[in-house]
């Protein structure tokens, strides 16, 4: 998994994320400050991630993300500066989805 679905934290506290809702970021005030950053480079929007080349280049295509094994539809991160935290990724690996740690610029 190597997301990046940029969206306000706002958001996130109130829906959680539609691509990882095993991290319950809607309930966890603590893992929802774990799993989000403000340190990224550009955004991409993504309108049909099984289609889309730019999907494809940022790897968000084809990755287990959730039930349905599809990413949604919206504003992705060219970039992160920062990874999951351990506890995080086995979560991840708990839940057999593939953790790519994010490119780096």
């Amino acid at each position: 998994m190597d997301v990046e679905h940029a969206e306000e934290n706002d958001s996130f506290r109130e829906s959680g994320c539609e691509n990882c809702p095993f991290f319950n970021l809607q309930t966890d005030h603590e893992r929802l400050l774990e799993c989000t950053t403000p340190n990224f480079t550009g955004l991409i929007a993504v309108m049909d991630p099984a289609r889309s080349w730019a999907a494809r280049w940022l790897r968000i295509v084809n990755l287990a993300a959730c039930v349905s094994g599809k990413f949604v539809p919206g504003c992705y991160t060219l970039a992160v500066s920062e990874s999951l935290p351990d506890e995080l990724v086995q979560i991840c690996e708990e839940e057999r989805v593939p953790y790519v740690p994010p490119k780096r610029v």
